[in-house]
């Protein structure tokens, strides 16, 4: 290392940790300071003595990544980030929580250099991590060889009391025993304090006892005991066939003089006469954010020693590339996530059928699509026969063998969402995950956290309205539309037949800056002609005009999904009735808002002509397309357990009602 690591220089540098993270909380009269003063021993041996990461190349490939599930403690990771000298310098970490800064509240991935997921909802980054560590296996699977490791590393966190109450980390560690992921090391920060009080009041289980049903290694030790901690992620890193788990026991807001073990300390800064005595007790400067020059020279060493880690790992793989050109090209596939230049028509080609529910021409797609990219990787929560969401003549991802492209997850929605989001954000994946549209629900707080993280992660939901039929309300999505719809950054995509649907799948792929929901019938669709009608290409510009009337139209009937096909039917009875309708499908409002004014003027006119919206979903969300007058035919109930042709009529989504209400409301 070039610098002796003593003792008493160990001591200084994980006092530094502690003071800097408490003068951030104390300085943004906001945060956290209880958990960066517990965990900085652990974090301090872990990041000195294993952790293989390059400040100077935050994207280093075959870095280990670290996830701070427990996201409140973010003060810890801006402390390690800037002592390691990533791009966060002393102003940043003054700035911490303040408008425009590196340093926010939680972690935000694609922000802050060094920061590997968005963290904060507890128990999602957990989740995360399983999901690095899956992406790692796979791609070891298919690139490493006998005496060429390209890629070789793990996936190290620190998780709380909070993240392991959350039932999406139960979800998640249950599937990362069943995988035997070995590359993946958590330290649990063991404080038995959250904001309540002791975790006496909410949480008395063996959460070892826990882990080690759910096929994991798990050890207990002193979080403050440096020998300890080595010595159990020494023997995590040996452990084969089993991820570790290494109860880490220890004090919140380790060394504060009167505040030490207080459930005040976890969400509240320690106030200005407690800082002034811990400094005091540690024999630290009153100088802010001091760190002392020693240990400055400590940091840096290690830095050193990483830098020439990093350079023998790309020298490596420079000469591999040299020596086989095939394999540079292939990695470069897979991390470029190359796609053909005709995806359209290669997709378009392999959707069929005459009459076909959306979600089997969305497997046809999906067969197509797997073959040309092979970046593409997913599943389904235990539902694969009906979302149809399985890659023929690929394997299946299990224990001891990586090398497949299918996931069976489980009834996990909540881990697959978040397992998902994991493998987005290692690299060299697009991952899709499948279940019902009323299930959405339970993955929510991913999809969210891959809208805002931008991540490319593909959602396959079918079974899409109420005329999943017989299965009922609780199977039947109502408000599950416009809940997707108003999450900022999230694409959704309902299409009409196997034409749109292969587009949506090519706009989903082609999608690099935000995650993307496929809504996909359970029902056969007729395929439309498209000799007749307008070009499904126009799925990727939200709206469309599917089809339009000699002359000027009077009416203007927009649909989704199924409900395009009505609108179909009932422009012509209403050609038969002498009145002149234009069907515009619009498969994406998200996408349609994206298009220049121009363009959604000529597909949809803003003058004052009736507008009449087909849609068997919530009509929450349509608000901005009607205007006073116009007509909205929706649900506003949950649905009823019948076949769907019997609850298309009993809730009027037929020709002759929608005949009657436009009567009705237009004349």
């Amino acid at each position: 290392m070039g610098v002796a690591l003593t003792d008493e220089l160990a001591r200084k540098a994980v006092d530094t940790i502690r003071v800097l993270s408490v003068e951030m909380v104390e300085r943004a009269k906001s945060g956290h300071p209880g958990m960066p003063m517990g965990c900085a021993d652990l974090a301090f041996v872990l990041w000195m003595k294993f952790l293989r990461h390059c400040p100077d190349d935050p994207g280093w490939v075959d870095r280990d990544r670290f996830v701070l599930s427990a996201g409140h403690g973010s003060a810890l990771l801006y402390s390690l980030l800037h002592l390691f000298g990533y791009s966060l310098s002393e102003e940043d970490i003054r700035k911490f929580r303040q408008w425009g800064s590196l340093t926010p509240g939680h972690p935000e991935y694609g922000l802050t250099p060094g920061v590997e997921t968005t963290t904060g909802p507890l128990g999602q980054g957990f989740a995360n991590g399983v999901g690095m560590a899956v992406a790692a296996k796979m791609l070891a699977a298919r690139f490493n060889r006998e005496g060429l490791r390209l890629v070789d590393h793990r996936v190290y966190g620190i998780c709380s009391d909070g993240d392991l109450m959350e039932g999406v980390s139960s979800e998640a560690a249950s599937l990362a025993g069943h995988l035997g992921l070995d590359n993946l090391i958590y330290l649990y920060d063991d404080n038995r304090i959250t904001i309540d009080g002791s975790t006496d009041l909410t949480f008395t289980e063996d959460r070892a006892k826990r882990f080690e049903a759910y096929g994991w290694f798990v050890q207990e030790i002193d979080g403050h005991d440096h020998g300890q901690i080595e010595a159990a992620l020494k023997a995590a890193c040996l452990e084969k066939g089993r991820p570790s788990l290494i109860v880490a026991r220890t004090r919140i807001a380790k060394g504060a003089p009167t505040m030490e073990g207080s459930c005040e300390t976890h969400g509240a800064p320690l106030g200005a006469e407690e800082v002034s005595r811990l400094k005091e007790k540690l024999g630290w400067p009153a100088e802010p954010f001091f760190v002392p020059a020693e240990v400055r020279a400590l940091f840096e060493a290690r830095r050193r020693e990483l830098r020439e880690i990093w350079r023998e790992s790309e020298e490596m793989r420079a000469r591999a590339f040299t020596a086989d050109p095939d394999l540079e090209r292939r990695w470069r596939v897979q991390f470029e996530k190359k796609l053909p230049e005709d995806l359209e028509t290669a997709l378009l080609s392999a959707a069929g059928g005459d009459k076909e529910a959306t979600r089997i021409s969305s497997g046809k797609v999906l067969q197509k699509a797997a073959s040309l990219i092979p970046s593409l990787c997913g599943g389904s929560a235990d539902l694969t026969p009906s979302n149809k969401t399985f890659i023929k003549g690929e394997a299946v991802v299990s224990k001891g063998a990586f090398a497949g492209r299918n996931f069976h997850f489980g009834v996990r929605e909540h881990a697959m969402a978040g397992l998902c989001n994991g493998m987005a954000l290692h690299g060299g994946w697009i991952p899709y995950a499948g279940t019902f549209l009323a299930f959405a629900d339970y993955m929510r707080p991913a999809i969210r956290l891959a809208a805002l993280m931008r991540l490319q992660v593909i959602y396959v939901f079918t079974h899409d309205s109420i005329f999943v039929g017989e299965d009922g309300p609780t199977h039947q999505p109502i408000e599950h539309l416009a809940s997707l719809r108003a999450i900022p950054g999230l694409v959704t995509i309902r299409p009409a037949d196997a034409a749109e649907t292969a587009i949506a799948w090519a706009v989903a792929l082609r999608r690099t800056e935000g995650p993307t929901a496929l809504c996909l019938s359970r029902q056969g669709l007729k395929a439309l002609d498209r000799a007749v009608y307008g070009d499904p290409r126009g799925v990727a510009r939200g709206a469309y005009v599917l089809s339009d009337c000699e002359g000027t139209a009077d009416l203007f009937l927009v649909a989704t999904g199924s409900e395009v096909h009505l609108a179909l039917d009932v422009q012509a009875e209403l050609r038969k009735e002498g009145r002149r309708a234009r069907v515009v499908s619009m498969p994406s409002q998200e996408l349609f808002e994206k298009q220049d004014p121009s363009y959604r003027e000529a597909v949809l006119p803003s003058d004052s002509r009736p507008r009449v919206i087909l849609e068997a979903a919530s009509p929450f969300g349509w608000g901005r397309y009607l205007r006073p007058g116009d007509l909205m035919i929706g649900v506003e109930t949950f649905g009823k357990s019948a076949p769907y042709s019997v609850l298309a009529e009993k809730f009027g989504f037929t020709r002759e009602s929608v005949m009657e209400r436009i009567r009705q409301s237009f004349g």
